[in-house]
Parts: C-alpha cells; sequence; structure tokens
C-alpha cells in the first residue's frame, strides 16, 4: 500500500474521531438536559401531589369538623 493511501487512510480516521467526540459531547449535553428537565418534572409533581392530598384531606375534614362543632354547640346549648 502506498504511504500517501496510508496517510489518507489515517487521516480520515482521526477526522472521523473527532467527529465522534464532537457527537459524544453533544449526546452527553443532551443528557444532562434531559435530567434536569426530568428533575423539574418530578419536582412539579410533587408540589402537585401535595396539594391535591391537603384538598382530598380538607374535603374529608371538613365534614368532622363541621360535625364535631355543631355538637358542641348543641352540648353547650343544653346546659
Amino acid at each position: 500500500m502506498p504511504e500517501e493511501q496510508i496517510i489518507a487512510v489515517l487521516s480520515e480516521i482521526r477526522d472521523l474521531q473527532k467527529q465522534h467526540i464532537e457527537n459524544y459531547k453533544l449526546a452527553l449535553s443532551n443528557q444532562q438536559q434531559a435530567l434536569e428537565t426530568q428533575k423539574q418534572a418530578v419536582h412539579r409533581a410533587k408540589t402537585l401531589l401535595v396539594i391535591v392530598g391537603v384538598i382530598v384531606l380538607a374535603i374529608y375534614l371538613l365534614p368532622v369538623v363541621w360535625w364535631a362543632l355543631g355538637w358542641g354547640l348543641r352540648c353547650a346549648l343544653r346546659r
């Protein structure tokens, strides 16, 4: 194999390796961005879960508190 062909093949390999490194850096950057997006989504989901939990708890506890206050007033009025 002539020396010029060897140099051309090695240059092509070098160029492909450089391109591969650039693509790898881009993929790594995209993965980091995806992780940040997932972290934000998890944070929003946790916040929403807390809000829904508070609403559900309020819906179930409001009648109990209302009943207890009414019962307390009835007992106080009977005395």
